[in-house]
């Protein structure tokens, strides 16, 4: 091989591997063009634990957020804020009314007695939960509302914050938890019209199954009236 051949299959390896550098990883991957992937092994040691219980004011329960702290081989990484001998024990943060992180279920306690009941039996991971507070001064109503991942839609092997994100509800208790949101559209937003009782949200769906959101898929517009019996979701069309 002479040093003009040499030349141009380097140049040709050194295009396809920026390209693939480049290329993204979609947050949804469709059955029929799911390929195997083998999942990056990384030495480190899960711990179930709780964060201590969170009592949101005007309410007679208890919210304990539950989930898994990784400690890794180095201790070089840890997930979360308060370390004690180099790791994290903290699984959430709260704010009054909100509680975030990336944690895996809630379970709920009414401070009068002692049990503590899962908020679900599912896989999923919660990144936001809400308190309606402004609902439940005016109304009989306490509702949680939930930001969270249900399933493993890239096909990773994880349920976690690479997938597709949806809109839960639920009493202030963990009952009547349900799903808001359609399967495989990505939440963008959502807020309460006081006036209204009525929480409005936005969901983008992948129209043209690329497996990506972008200007070319579809926004969908939804509100469901926070004081009905049963929560039901209804589409409108804005533009």
């Amino acid at each position: 091989m002479n040093i003009i051949t040499r030349y141009i299959s380097f140049c040709i390896i050194t295009l396809l591997i920026s390209c693939k550098q480049e290329k993204q990883t979609p947050k949804v991957i469709y059955e029929e063009a799911k390929e195997t992937i083998e999942p990056k092994k990384i030495d480190t040691t899960s711990i179930k634990i709780a964060d201590l219980p969170i009592h949101m004011e005007g309410t007679k329960f208890l919210i304990h957020p539950v989930g898994d702290v990784r400690v890794y081989d180095d201790y070089s990484k840890v997930y979360g804020s308060s370390k004690t001998n180099q790791v994290s024990y903290a699984i959430s943060n709260y704010n009054r009314f909100e509680i975030t992180g990336y944690f895996e279920n809630l379970k709920f306690q009414h401070i009068d007695s002692t049990r503590l009941i899962p908020l679900t039996e599912n896989k999923i991971q919660i990144q936001t939960v809400t308190f309606l507070n402004t609902i439940a001064e005016k109304t009989v109503k306490q509702i949680l509302v939930y930001i969270l991942v249900d399933s493993d839609t890239n096909k990773d092997g994880k349920v976690d914050q690479n997938d597709i994100k949806s809109l839960y509800i639920s009493h202030i208790d963990g009952s009547g938890f349900v799903k808001l949101s359609e399967p495989l559209q990505e939440l963008i937003d959502w807020n309460i019209i006081e006036t209204q009782n009525r929480l409005y949200f936005r969901c983008i769906g992948d129209i043209n199954k690329n497996g990506a959101f972008d200007k070319n898929d579809k926004v969908h517009y939804y509100f469901v009236n926070l004081l009905a019996e049963e929560w039901k979701v209804e589409e409108y069309i804005p533009i």
